[in-house]
This record gives C-alpha cells, sequence and structure tokens, in this order.
C-alpha cells in the first residue's frame, strides 16, 4: 500500500490483490485572489504535464523551476509558488491536487492539501483493495470524512463553528461532497499555448492604474487581448497554423503609472488636496492628473525615461528566455500611452543599417568634408577654438548629431560650449524629422512653410533610445492628432515617417470621447472617412447593414422606386463590403454612390466603389502609404446612446475581436502569411 503513495505515471494503472485500484492522476493548480475571494486555477494540460514530471523527476534535485503559461510565470518546484516573470504580482501557492470538496460560498472544488490527499488516497486504495468501504477520516482541522463507496465520499463540516446558531452536540454538520481526481470535478482546464513566438508586442497604458470599465490592471486587460489573440488565431489563421507556418503573437504590459507615483508626488498632492468630494478628488489625482505629469518637463522625463527603459528590459529578458526568437517586435499604446510612445518614436535616431552605411562610407573616402561641415557649426556657435578636439575625435556632420552630453564631457567641452551644442543639435534633428528635405529652393520654401515641426510644443525631454527598431505601431483610442493641433502643429508632412517605425495604425471607438484621427493632419484639403473595420465573422453588423440598406434606398428613391427595392433586397441578401461608413447620411450617399470624384457607378456596385476609393486618397507615408485611421463598427446597443456608452468606447479595446483580428492581421503580413479569407473591405 505504502508504494501506491509516491507519483504514479500519469496513465498508469496499478491493480492490487483484492480489487482494482488505479492510481489517481494528479493535476496541478494555483491559488488566485482576487477582491479578498481565493480560487484555484488549473494549469493547462501541457503545463501540468511539465510539472508532474518534473516533480518526478526532481525528488532529489535542489529547486527545480518550471515556465509556464507560456513563458510569462515561472513555477518553484519545492516552494511551490508561481512567480510572474515579466511584471510585478503577489507569489501565488502552487499545489498537485488530486482531492478536491466542494466549497461553502460558491459550489467550486477546492482541493485538499497535499499530505491529507495522500491520506485520503491510501484509505481509499484500501477500501478498493479490500471491498471494505465506510471508512472514517479525520482532516487535519478535525473534521469528519467518510468514505460511504467510491461514488458517496462525503466531508462533514461543523455547523456551530461556522454559525451563529447554536448546535446540539448531536448534530454532524453540513455534508460535503468530496470528490477524487480532476477528471470528476467540473472545472474547464484551459488550452495551452502553442509554444512557437512569432512576434512580440509591447502594451502601454493609458491614465490611471485602471485599463477598463471593471477597473482592472494593464496586466489583467493584457491578459485579456492575448486571450482574444489566441481564439482569433485559431478562426482565422488555421491553414497556417496547420502548416506550423504560424504559432502565436506574445503581448506583454508596461507599466509606468506606478513608478511616476512612487516619486512622492502624491503625498505632496495630498497636502494640497481640499477634503470634500474625497473620492472624486482621489480619482483625479490618481487619473486625469496623469496627463499634467505628462506635460510637465519634471515628470515628462520620469515617464519616458520609465516607458522606454521598461520596454528594453523586457525586451532583454524576452531574448534571454526565448533564445530561438527571430520575430519582430511591435508596440500598443492605449489612450495617453499611445502618446508616450508617438514621442518617443518621433524622437529615435534613424536606423542604425544607414548609418553604418554612411560609417562606412565616410571611413573609405576622408571625411575632410563632414570635418569641415563640423567646424562651419563651430564657428557659427562662436566655438571655434574647440575645433581641433573634434578633428582629433574625426567627428563629422552625423557623428555630432548622434553626441550626447556624456559624449561631449569626455571629450573636455566645458559645460556651457557643451549646452550650445546639444541646443543646437536638438533644434536641427527637430526640423529634420518634420520637414522633408534640408535644401530647398524658395518655391519649395513657400509650400512648406505651412508644415510645422511635429516635434514642435514637445515637453522639453531627453527621449531615450530603444534597443530595436518597431515594425509596426498601433494606437488605440489615442489623442495624437489632438496633442499635436494643441502643440501648435497644424498639418503632418505627407513625406513624414517614424525614424525608427514604418507602419501605424489609429484605431478607435466611434463614441471614444479621447479618440482623435491623424489622416486629417496629412491631407486637410480632403474630407474622406476612416476606414471601417471589418466585422471578425466577415459581415457588418446588421444594423450598420440596415442602416446602409435604407441609406441606398433614399438615394434611390429619387430615380427609380423598383430600383431601390431590388437594391435595398441585395443589401441584406449578400454579405455586404464593409465600405468606409460615413457620418452623415448625405456624405454616406455620395460615398455609396461613387460621387466623390468617381465616374458614375451604380449603387449596388459597392465593392467598385471601395476599390476605386483606395488610390484617390494619399495619406502620406506615415504608414508606408496605406491607410492609418480605422474605426471600429459600434454595437447595435451603443448606437442607441452615444453619450452612455463614450467611456465604455475608450475603454473597450481589449476585449474587441476586431481590434485584435487587425493587429494580427497586419503583423502576419510584415511574415507573408494572410488570413484564410480575407475580410472584406480590408486593405
Amino acid at each position: 500500500p505504502m508504494a501506491a503513495q509516491g507519483p504514479a505515471p500519469a496513465d498508469a494503472a496499478e491493480p492490487e490483490p483484492g480489487g482494482r485500484y488505479e492510481a489517481v492522476v494528479p493535476h496541478w493548480f494555483y491559488r488566485k485572489v482576487t477582491d479578498w475571494r481565493e480560487r484555484w486555477v488549473p494549469f493547462s494540460a501541457q503545463d501540468s504535464e511539465r510539472l508532474e514530471e518534473a516533480h518526478g523527476a526532481g525528488k532529489d534535485q535542489g529547486d527545480v523551476i518550471v515556465p509556464t503559461s507560456g513563458g510569462r510565470y515561472d513555477v518553484h518546484l519545492r516552494a511551490r509558488q508561481r512567480v510572474a516573470v515579466y511584471w510585478e504580482e503577489e507569489v501565488a501557492e502552487v499545489r498537485r491536487c488530486t482531492w478536491f470538496y466542494k466549497g461553502d460560498k460558491d459550489n467550486k472544488f477546492i482541493p485538499y492539501s497535499e499530505s491529507f490527499s495522500e491520506e485520503l488516497e491510501e484509505a481509499y486504495m484500501i477500501a478498493v483493495t479490500l471491498g471494505e468501504w465506510k471508512k472514517k477520516l479525520e482532516s487535519p482541522n478535525r473534521e469528519v470524512i467518510i468514505l460511504h463507496n467510491p461514488k458517496l465520499m462525503v466531508h462533514y463540516h461543523p455547523v456551530a463553528s461556522s454559525d451563529d446558531w447554536v448546535s446540539t452536540p448531536t448534530e454532524q454538520g453540513r455534508p460535503r461532497t468530496v470528490k477524487r481526481g480532476v477528471e470528476n470535478i467540473a472545472v474547464e482546464i484551459p488550452n495551452g499555448e502553442p509554444l512557437q513566438i512569432d512576434h512580440l508586442v509591447f502594451v502601454v497604458h493609458g491614465i490611471g492604474p485602471a485599463c477598463d470599465i471593471r477597473f482592472r490592471s494593464i496586466v489583467q486587460c493584457v491578459n485579456d487581448f492575448r486571450n482574444v489573440s489566441l481564439s482569433m488565431l485559431q478562426a482565422h489563421f488555421k491553414k497556417a497554423q496547420e502548416q506550423q507556418q504560424v504559432g502565436r503573437v506574445e503581448f506583454l504590459p508596461v507599466n509606468w503609472h506606478s513608478s511616476l507615483h512612487s516619486t512622492g508626488v502624491d503625498v505632496d498632492l495630498e497636502r494640497i488636496t481640499l477634503p470634500s468630494i474625497n473620492r472624486l478628488r482621489h480619482f483625479i489625482n490618481d487619473t486625469i492628473l496623469d496627463v499634467f505629469f505628462y506635460n510637465s518637463s519634471t515628470y515628462c522625463q520620469t515617464i519616458v525615461d520609465t516607458v522606454a527603459s521598461e520596454m528594453n528590459r523586457l525586451h532583454q529578458l524576452f531574448l534571454q528566455r526565448n533564445p530561438q526568437f527571430r520575430g519582430g517586435v511591435s508596440i500598443a499604446g492605449h489612450s495617453l500611452g499611445s502618446l508616450i510612445l508617438f514621442d518617443l518614436l518621433t524622437n529615435q535616431k534613424a536606423d542604425p543599417e544607414e548609418d553604418e552605411h554612411c560609417a562606412q562610407g565616410s571611413r573609405t573616402t576622408s571625411s575632410t568634408g563632414g570635418i569641415e561641415e563640423v567646424k562651419e557649426i563651430l564657428k557659427k556657435l562662436e566655438l571655434s577654438e574647440y575645433c581641433d578636439v573634434f578633428e582629433k575625435e574625426k567627428m563629422d556632420r552625423q557623428a555630432l548629431f548622434l553626441c550626447t552630453e556624456k559624449n561631449l564631457q569626455e571629450m573636455g567641452i566645458p559645460l556651457g560650449p557643451r549646452m550650445k551644442i546639444l541646443h543646437y543639435i536638438s533644434s536641427k534633428t527637430e526640423m529634420k524629422v518634420w520637414s522633408p528635405s534640408q535644401h530647398r529652393d524658395s518655391s519649395e520654401d513657400v509650400r512648406n512653410c505651412q508644415y510645422r515641426d511635429v516635434g514642435l510644443g514637445q515637453v522639453s525631454a531627453n527621449y531615450p533610445q530603444l534597443n530595436y527598431k518597431p515594425t509596426i505601431f498601433f494606437a488605440f483610442g489615442s489623442p495624437i492628432g489632438m496633442f499635436l493641433t494643441v502643440r501648435g502643429v497644424k498639418r503632418i508632412d505627407p513625406n513624414y515617417s517614424l525614424p525608427t517605425c514604418k507602419g501605424f495604425f489609429n484605431i478607435f471607438h466611434p463614441f471614444d470621447p479621447v479618440a482623435y484621427r491623424i489622416e486629417p493632419m496629412i491631407v486637410p484639403e480632403l474630407e474622406f472617412e476612416p476606414m471601417l473595420l471589418p466585422h471578425h465573422k466577415g459581415r457588418k453588423r446588421m444594423h450598420l447593414e440596415l442602416k446602409e440598406g435604407l441609406t441606398r434606398m433614399s438615394v434611390d428613391l429619387k430615380n427609380n422606386l423598383l430600383g431601390s427595392l431590388r437594391v435595398a433586397w441585395q443589401s441584406f441578401t449578400r454579405a455586404p463590403v464593409p465600405a468606409l461608413e460615413a457620418a452623415s447620411t448625405e456624405a454616406e450617399a455620395e460615398a455609396e454612390a461613387g460621387t466623390e470624384k468617381q465616374p458614375d457607378i451604380k449603387p449596388e456596385e459597392p465593392p467598385a466603389a471601395v476599390k476605386e476609393e483606395a488610390p484617390v486618397i494619399n495619406v502620406g507615408r506615415l504608414n508606408g502609404g496605406n491607410r492609418i485611421d480605422y474605426v471600429l463598427q459600434e454595437k447595435p446597443i451603443e448606437s442607441f446612446n452615444e453619450y452612455l456608452f463614450a467611456l465604455q468606447g475608450h475603454l473597450c479595446y481589449w476585449e474587441s475581436e476586431d481590434t485584435v483580428l487587425l493587429v494580427l492581421k497586419e503583423i502576419y503580413q510584415t511574415q507573408g502569411i494572410t488570413l484564410d479569407q480575407p475580410l472584406p473591405g480590408s486593405q
């Protein structure tokens, strides 16, 4: 009997002389505490098998660490602890579970401790082997468990201790069901994640510590986003998954709020906050003030340093843990987080390959021309006496523009001249970033004077560099357009693209009060709608189809009634193309009828209208020539009251399948992998 206590191989049956005893199959769980309620959550089948294997193998070894949940958590086997790898989170208890009892409050099954489970298993084995049932055991807290037969096992919980009623000594207490083995309890064991990671995405949160309507943290919201991405991959990339071209995309949260609020600023704010309407004031201090912090150079520096260093740290840690990873890195920002990323990206130095190329060129041809240029700059700044130092260090114009204060200090340049040089570099790089070319003739000057530096009005901070070039930048519910306008940027140069990132998508819900468009800043002379994000099930939402069908009908009624009925009928019987949804019925009618700089197109041919719409609108190079603004389709209930759903509109992106699908589609497109079936209306 004693031998059966050890961990048995998962599928092995151990027949005993008197009866048919099969060792119980353990499953590993971890304890999750949310809102003071504890739940025991099962690991995925593959994680549990890995833990069981390590448990069997590592008896004589020290602490064995097993990565679980796609490598985002490590389980320390000896300590029975689950520890988050990439972010701070309370350590969770881990248990190898074989026996369970039903809890009091929510009817969920709770595992017994490992040692007591072993006692129960031994008693069960003896009962099965000898055919002797009605066995009584006493639990560690002196409660009685009776094994009546293999199907009926009960845990008696004394009533007196938990109820206010005084119980008589004869009462045995409330019976609770006892179950053996995870397969006998109603629990959903999660699917494991594909091991292969194709792409890494860092997600930066907006204002405040809570990221959605349920006041959950960025970690929980990104978990949702990742889970939706796994189900979207299964639904829309099945072929690529079967051919093993596609694994999954890893999404990691980047938290800057906690480090900003740990600077001691909260204590200072507390002193000056009025005592009335206490909760509202605390909410404002914790959330809305983040916008003001970002506009103060002191705290802006803290925020950009935190975001960049955290993204660099996570990137390095991820590569250490995934040495096989060869994929790209993209970044996503929600709300204020997208503005922080935009400012960081506009201040990145042009890609290292180009720099290397230039550097090689300057090595082969003696770069006296470049040094002469630097001398001219120093002369202009009245710093000619430092020409020799720069010549000795072989400083050409390009090297000068890569200089940091530390470099200049190491060269022995005093503080005053250092400041002048750095100010010159920053003013010129800002100009360079936002104007199409350095050398223009006077006619070009006139044309371009309307383009202000988009660096204009940015908070003066030393923007750190990222260790990688992001593939795509996704902005969700983003106020970038508004902030640029308020800073005095009226137009974005169509030739401008982010120095190190070639893709940029601005995704928003139509009722999101914080979101603004970008495209009208690039092409202000054209009025056009954002791209309507295809519904992940491949159709427009029914109420939008109705709305559109009725719009087409009203346009056509002017011409002929029968034709309009035919159009209305077709609009319901075919799966329509999610064309660009217009804000007003007139604009919609115009777009549908193709009157916007289009030849006459019959209203029953919206695909043609969409096909011809794309080349007309040139939205510049910010997203490599592709469209930038994408609007989600509102749900039917949301269209009843725009104001009621405004806040929800700003916080809906984490669980939006349409948003996730666009992100996956664009990421995999860079690897030449497409959806099983292209969604109508998508580029």
